[in-house]
């Protein structure tokens, strides 16, 4: 099967999300993922398969730049540290699907509490992930992985039951502080999960 460095151009996977925002799951959805794992038939990790760390890296880049483009859900983010926001869904993409990383934000309620988020922004942001997963001609089974773990996280970030879409940010919402000039350095995928008798 293609990684999506051979199928992008040197370019792959996510997110989400996460989705950023999706794009790839919480903290704790995260850590319980099994399915996003290595299975025990010693097939390879949705990671592996998405093109690892350039891929999911370069997919996030994208998708992020395209919900910063979109009119239905951007003024969401007028607030939030764009840095921020792509390292943690490099981050949480790259623990979610199986990778080496530690997911470290904030839960995906934490993140999104008093952002008054639309179900039809987080639709908006779906199609946004789905439209990148496309460009990078991102497989039917791992598009349904990456896209399967995006559904938990829907009563997590939704506050507002309407389709509406491009509603104001409120004025009151505090977003999550810029990172550090150390944590930035390091990278989303520095900070990698401990391996038994590793330190």
């Amino acid at each position: 099967m293609k990684s999506f460095l051979k199928a992008g151009a040197t370019l792959a996977l996510i997110a989400m999300l996460a989705a950023a925002t999706l794009l790839s799951a919480a903290r704790a959805g995260a850590q319980d993922n099994k399915m996003m794992a290595a299975p025990a038939t010693g097939e390879k990790s949705l990671y592996e398969r998405l093109g690892g760390e350039a891929a999911i890296s370069a997919v996030i880049d994208d998708f992020v730049a395209r919900v910063a483009a979109d009119s239905r859900v951007n003024s969401k983010f007028a607030k939030s540290n764009i840095e921020r926001v792509k390292f943690h869904l490099k981050e949480q993409v790259c623990a979610a699907t199986g990778g080496p990383c530690k997911y470290t934000g904030r839960s995906m309620t934490a993140s999104h509490r008093g952002m008054k988020v639309t179900e039809g922004e987080f639709n908006a942001l779906v199609e946004d992930l789905v439209a990148t997963l496309d460009k990078f001609n991102v497989p039917a089974r791992e598009k349904g992985e990456v896209l399967g773990a995006l559904a938990p996280l829907k009563s997590q970030i939704v506050e507002v039951n309407t389709t509406e879409t491009g509603t104001p940010l409120p004025t009151d919402f505090k977003p999550a502080p810029p990172l550090g000039q150390g944590k930035l350095k390091k990278g989303p995928f520095g900070n990698k999960k401990m391996s038994k008798g590793k330190m």
